[in-house]
């Protein structure tokens, strides 16, 4: 509203009251003084400092806290299911956070146009409310957009840890951001770093490796997601360049990778000079690479559950290591303080958030979660202090990532996903995560790199076509799945596509010995390994590959020289048939773009990754980490042959 209009208006109000009080008297200089007065005060009135962007993120944020009612700040605090959200619960319950747990979704197959029209229509909502405060969507992001069909799939973090190439997953990062924002989301659930140090953990491939310098070393996935900080950035705060970055999360907070057997969820048992020294570390790179949130892991360190473990969230992560961006409860994680989960809510509530959690991913109960929090702080249980704390975490990433500036999603990002040159990226990162782990059954004969121009070969095992084996966990689905799941190319496309021609191309997927025998094969290239799973579904005793994996690999290789290529999330039980197999990679959960396997195994770049873990012997070995007093390896941390790129 213009100034002129402004004046006219108060004119129009203030005339008859001057009359009705008998002042029509009054010099004009008067009235003027008392219009001017009166529109300052009037034109003061509509200025609101939280929706300035020049004004500094922490004036805003203090400004904005100071106007919400408890019910808005609990609001914020919330992250619920998009399965249980609509419109009408977001205005209702002034929610700050919505999700996409695995494979939740808009409908099977959903575009890029179809998420965005969910996220605008969510965040619609939210900007109606009283104080227009704008959503943030998070989503598990962890090895490309994976939940979206049509998204570049890259390879799981064991993968991307033999690499040994801090840039590669920056720029991994970097993409990952650009085909997130293309489906509306700003907030990736990501990175994993977990150091596992023990592979019977059914999350151990999203850990980069057993190694707390090589996870520190990938935590450029960070600057990768959210930007490069700038310069005399203070540790600690969260960072988020701008609309074609998205906020990262470091997880899970803390010693989610040593707990006893690799059991999921479990207890860490180790003294706080062996998790400072192991589990930390990378921690304090992400603070320094400015991520914006962290989320507390479901484990307990030595009998404490990390959700509600006050001394490690608030005053090491919070006041030691100056963390102010906000933590995240992991899926229900709140809940699992108590054993049976959800026995005690009330009790869990007021654990979790005098523990130092700001939001809790509910995500389905949200009710419940509010009218408890809300009991709590008007019973004086949980301090306001607490809570606007917690708030001020969250409105401090929102206002620092210009999500007040640019709430709404943009449609014109929809090319991102998928895009080429991201597969090319994905492509480069499978050749140089895979390792070679034997060449030939003698020293002096190398299999590797295989002939592009022999007349006939065999490709066999139920991993050769099939994508979704390939892709592993956390795939469309949550637990992943079998079959073409998304757009991509098998291991089986990708030698088609690399060999010449005249060569004669014959898939089998388990076939007899006499079939091998009598084929007239060159060699065979034979890819088996584990099926696709996600969190405890993971767990493993024994290490073992499904049936028919080993034997598909004996009768192949004893009819025919062979190459086998292994699609595992993590080292397993290869004795039984290594011997037999002339060549041996190990090519972990490489996602869509398998041409990068054919890449290397025709020579068109060499064999460069190394074992981001170390490779047992045996389970009864286990945990067993580069170090320890009893470490006998079949191969060891950072093994790995190399093979020069063949000159055609």
């Amino acid at each position: 509203m213009g100034i002129k209009k402004k004046l006219e208006r108060v004119r129009r109000r203030l005339l008859p009251l001057l009359r009705r009080q008998k002042m029509a008297l009054l010099t004009a200089p008067a009235v003027a003084a008392v219009l001017l007065l009166t529109w300052a005060a009037y034109g003061q009135a509509d200025y609101v400092l939280y929706k300035d962007a020049t004004k500094p993120v922490e004036a805003r944020v203090s400004d904005l806290l100071g106007r919400m009612t408890l019910a808005e700040k609990i609001g914020q605090m919330t992250q619920i299911e998009r399965q249980v959200a609509s419109p009408q619960v977001l205005q209702d319950y002034f929610i700050g956070s919505l999700l996409s747990g695995g494979g939740s979704v808009p409908r099977k197959q959903a575009t890029a146009a179809d998420w965005v029209t969910m996220v605008s229509d969510f965040q619609k909502a939210c900007l109606s409310t009283r104080l227009g405060i704008p959503m943030i969507y998070g989503i598990d992001a962890v090895h490309g957009h994976n939940n979206v069909y049509g998204a570049t799939i890259f390879p799981h973090n064991v993968g991307l840890g033999a690499t040994r190439d801090p840039n590669l997953v920056k720029r991994i990062g970097a993409a990952t951001a650009l085909e997130v924002r293309a489906t509306g989301i700003q907030y990736a659930f990501a990175p994993c770093i977990a150091v596992c140090r023990d592979p019977r953990w059914g999350r151990c491939y999203e850990s980069y490796s057993e190694d707390h310098r090589i996870v520190q070393a990938m935590t450029e996935l960070i600057p990768g997601l959210q930007g490069d900080v700038p310069a005399n950035f203070q540790s600690g705060m969260p960072y988020v360049a701008g609309k074609n970055n998205v906020a990262a999360c470091a997880k899970h907070f803390v010693g989610d990778g040593g707990t006893q057997n690799g059991i999921n969820e479990n207890n860490t048992i180790i003294d706080r000079q062996g998790l400072m020294n192991i589990h930390m570390p990378a921690y304090l790179n992400a603070l320094q690479k400015g991520v914006s949130t962290v989320m507390i892991s479901y484990s307990s360190w030595n009998g404490i559950k990390m959700h509600a473990n006050h001394d490690l969230i608030t005053r090491f992560l919070k006041d030691r290591l100056n963390f102010k961006g906000f933590t995240i409860s992991d899926w229900e994680g709140i809940d699992r303080i108590t054993t049976p989960a959800g026995a005690n809510y009330s009790y869990s509530v007021q654990a979790g958030i005098l523990a130092g959690i700001d939001m809790i991913m509910v995500p389905n109960n949200y009710q419940s979660f509010i009218s408890i929090l809300t009991s709590h702080v008007n019973n004086n249980i949980i301090p306001m202090s607490r809570i606007d704390d917690a708030v001020t975490r969250i409105l401090r990433v929102k206002f620092t990532m210009g999500l007040f500036e640019n709430p709404m999603p943009d449609s014109s990002m929809a090319d991102q996903l998928g895009k080429k040159e991201h597969r090319d990226l994905a492509r480069e990162a499978v050749r140089k995560s895979l390792v070679l782990l034997k060449n030939g059954k003698t020293s002096g004969k190398p299999l590797l790199p295989l002939s592009k121009k022999a007349p006939k070969i065999l490709v066999a095992g139920s991993h050769a076509d099939n994508l979704g084996y390939q892709c592993g966990g956390w795939t469309i689905e949550w637990q992943g799945d079998t079959g073409r799941i998304t757009v991509g190319t098998t291991i089986l496309d990708a030698v088609r596509a690399a060999v010449d021609p005249s060569t004669t191309v014959v898939f089998a997927e388990n076939p007899d010995a006499a079939f091998v025998k009598s084929g007239g094969f060159s060699y065979a290239v034979v890819v088996v390994g584990e099926h696709p799973y996600t969190e405890t579904k993971g767990d493993s005793l024994n290490l073992t590959i499904p049936d028919p994996g080993p034997s598909t690999v004996t009768t192949v290789c004893g009819a025919v020289p062979c190459a086998t290529v292994l699609i595992s999330g993590r080292p397993v039980v290869v004795q039984p048939f290594l011997d037999s197999t002339d060549a041996f990679v190990a090519a972990w959960l490489p996602g869509t773009e398998g041409q990068g396997v054919a890449d290397v195994l025709f020579g068109d770049y060499g064999f460069t990754g190394k074992l981001p873990r170390t490779w047992f012997k045996s389970v009864d070995q286990l945990p067993m980490n580069y170090g320890d007093a009893h470490y006998d390896p079949l191969f060891p941390l950072g093994f790995g042959l190399t093979t020069q790129p063949r000159t055609y």
